[in-house]
Order: structure tokens, then C-alpha cells, then sequence
């Protein structure tokens, strides 16, 4: 089978790998239909280099056909179309039956000390194979995949497997009261959808922070105050309590996470990460803080006192300094962690009909062949030609 793979930094390439087979009896072999190019997975790309290995299989935003099952496998057939969470939860331990499907005790990564297994995503994780291929190996067979109805295209389901989910949490985490107000930093996928959710569940006034154009345009669009940040500058958060009675956001999100722009010495931290031998490189982000802290700080300087950081960004560093004075005297209440895909699969269901009250059928800016990958990351890395969601397609 053909599927994307790590190389190095900057370095994906489409690869022929032998097909999956069948493990365990739980198993089922999944023929990959659709899979997206999430922007976690340019921390690969970029940054956490030192915890892949060259061959990786990438990709954990996954949908398709059933192709074969094991033969203890009662709930799904050949033919049923799936999409494939990206965690891999057994659904029946501890863990999952509180919810807590990224903390899945059969799956959880002891030896490196982190939560659950996820599809394509470093040693840290399990070094699981993941869904940007023409073929998936996807373990818990009647408990794990989504089963989702024939008809609709891919793009109505596909972000079940990661956006909605993300998003859907971080919504839920940031608490915001009746009749208050959100504001939303980094308007890339999860906090496009971000912004869609609060609104369809109720809160008005939400406001979101970008400085690319064209994703700034896609959310003022729909109706959501944005503030540029390149516009606004130091002045952001005077701007932002001007919009909020003069307190600042009852909540906020951070959906932009290690990625953000400013912080030159943890850049400078993460670019020379890239230089070190893998092993001294993995020792020095496991004890080191080389997150861009950026969004978060001003996560933590926009909020109101007493109000809520919600986290869906993914940060890596080990020993990231926080303003603690200010967040302990603003009395912040800060929640985070992996989305735990089927604790919200049964809420987020309903808004998947034909009135697509998300915009989940064009939420995908591109949609390309597998062929392209290594083109699409780099595109998506450069944030070109507007990209905001990148679908493949085997």
C-alpha cells in the first residue's frame, strides 16, 4: 500500500509499505477513503522529529470501508463505512468508562510515561501506524470505529475523528457562562470549528484571533467578530475588553498551542532542537521548556479575573515557565488535554444533517491526492493559497 511517511524534518514522502493484517481478533483492516492533514501533525513535520523514526506512517484523522474483520469481531462487516477516532481506546477499561477515552488504560504509553496509544503520532504515543495510507489496522474493532451511514460524502463525517471532537471539548472546558462571551485565539481548523460550536450551542458573543486573512475572513463570515492581531498589536487585549464590558472574556480558547508566532528564544530553543543527535534532542525536550508560549500567555492576559483557559492546543515542552503570580492573582481556572473522541461522539451526531449547521461539507479548504502530501505539508506549514483544512484522498 502507498502511505505518508516521516523522513525528517520537513521530510514526508509517499512510501510503499506492506499491507496490515489482521493481529488480533478485534482487529478490522480499514480501506482508507478519506484521512486529514491535522495541524498537530506539523509538530512532526517541524519540531518533535527526535521521537519518530525514519518510516513512520503518519496521520490519525482517518474514514473508510471496512475491508476485513477478525473473527471475534460481532458489531461490524465488510462494506461498513467507519471513521477511526484518533485515539486508540479500548472502550471498556477504567479510563474510558469515565470519558476519558485519550487516558484508555489498555492503550496508555507506560514506558513513556504518557496517556492513551494515538493513530500516527511518535514513540511518545505508541508509534502506532496511522491514517494517511490506503490501508489501517484499527484494533477494538466493536468499540473503537464510528459507524456512519452510506450516502453523504466523507467531508459530512470525516471530522469526527479529531476536529469536531477537539473542538466540541474545548468548547465544553471553556464553561462559558449564560449570556457571556468567548474569545477564541488561532483560527486554524480547530478554532474555526471552535467558534461554530459556541455559537450553535448558544453564546453570542464570541470573538476570534487570528493574523492570517484568509482565516480571519472565513470565520467573519460566519458571523463571529474577529480582531487582527497583526492590527491590534500590544494594544489586543484593550481591544478585546472593549468588546467584553471592560473585564475581558468570560473564557478563552487556546487553539493555537506550540505553534504560535512571537517567543524568539523558545524558537530558537525548537530550531536548534533540530540540530542535536536524535537521542540528546528527545533528552532535551523531555527537560526542557521549548514551547512558544505566546497564545497561552495571552490566553492568560485576556481573560477576566475569575474566568476560564480552555487548552486545545498541543504543547510538548516538559518545563514550560508560566506567569503563575498572574494566573494564581487572576484566580484562573485553567482545563485542558487530548479531546476524548467517543465521550462526545452521541452530542455532536445530531448537528450532522443535511442543514449542516457546522458547515462541515465545505469546511475542507483542499482536497488532494495522496500522491501530494509531501506538496500539502509544506503548503499547509507555509499557511498558502488559503489553506485551513487539507483532506487526502488514496
Amino acid at each position: 500500500m502507498k502511505a505518508v511517511t516521516w523522513h525528517g524534518k520537513r521530510d514526508v514522502r509517499v512510501d510503499t509499505h506492506p499491507d496490515p493484517v489482521i493481529q488480533d481478533p478485534t482487529d478490522t483492516i480499514v480501506r482508507i477513503t478519506s484521512s486529514g492533514l491535522c495541524g498537530s501533525d506539523l509538530h512532526l513535520y517541524e519540531v518533535l522529529g527526535p521521537f519518530l523514526t525514519e518510516g513512520d506512517i503518519l496521520g490519525h484523522e482517518p474514514m473508510g470501508v471496512v475491508e476485513e474483520v477478525g473473527p471475534g469481531v460481532t458489531s461490524l462487516k465488510v462494506g461498513d463505512r467507519v471513521v477511526v477516532p484518533f485515539n486508540v481506546s479500548c472502550g471498556d477499561c477504567f479510563m474510558c468508562g469515565q470519558g476519558l477515552h485519550s487516558q484508555c488504560e489498555t492503550t496508555q504509553v507506560r514506558e513513556q510515561g504518557m496517556g492513551a496509544s494515538l493513530f500516527g503520532y511518535t514513540k511518545l504515543y505508541g508509534a502506532v501506524p496511522g491514517g494517511q495510507a490506503e490501508l489501517l489496522r484499527v484494533p477494538f474493532a466493536d468499540k473503537l470505529p464510528i459507524k456512519v451511514p452510506e450516502g453523504p460524502p466523507d467531508e459530512r463525517f470525516v471530522l469526527l475523528s479529531d476536529v469536531l471532537p477537539t473542538a466540541w471539548q474545548a468548547v465544553q472546558y471553556a464553561a462559558v457562562p449564560k449570556g457571556g462571551s468567548l474569545a477564541v485565539i488561532g483560527l486554524g481548523p480547530i478554532g474555526d470549528m471552535c467558534t461554530r460550536i459556541a455559537r450553535l450551542n448558544g453564546v453570542e458573543n464570541v470573538i476570534g484571533i487570528d493574523l492570517v486573512d484568509e482565516r480571519l475572513a472565513r470565520v467573519t463570515a460566519r458571523g463571529v467578530r474577529t480582531l487582527d492581531l497583526r492590527e491590534h498589536g500590544a494594544k489586543l487585549t484593550e481591544a478585546v475588553r472593549d468588546l467584553t464590558d471592560g473585564r475581558g472574556p468570560d473564557s478563552v480558547i487556546d487553539a493555537v498551542g506550540m505553534e504560535a508566532h512571537g517567543a524568539p528564544v523558545a524558537k530558537l530553543a525548537q530550531q536548534a532542537t533540530g540540530f542535536l543527535p536524535d537521542a540528546l534532542a528527545e533528552k532535551f525536550m523531555r527537560t526542557a521548556g521549548v514551547d512558544r508560549l505566546e497564545a497561552l500567555r495571552l490566553a492568560i492576559d485576556i481573560v477576566r479575573r475569575g474566568g476560564t483557559i480552555s487548552l486545545s492546543g498541543v504543547y510538548g515542552g516538559m518545563a514550560d515557565p508560566l506567569p503563575m503570580l498572574t494566573m494564581f492573582d487572576k484566580q484562573i481556572q485553567l482545563r485542558m488535554g487530548q479531546a476524548n473522541v467517543h465521550r462526545w461522539v452521541d452530542d455532536i451526531l445530531p448537528h450532522l444533517t443535511d442543514d449542516d449547521p457546522l458547515g462541515v461539507d465545505t469546511f475542507a479548504t483542499h482536497k488532494v491526492p495522496l500522491s501530494q502530501a509531501p506538496e500539502a505539508y509544506d503548503m499547509f506549514q507555509r499557511k498558502q493559497d488559503g489553506a485551513v483544512k487539507i483532506l487526502f484522498t488514496p
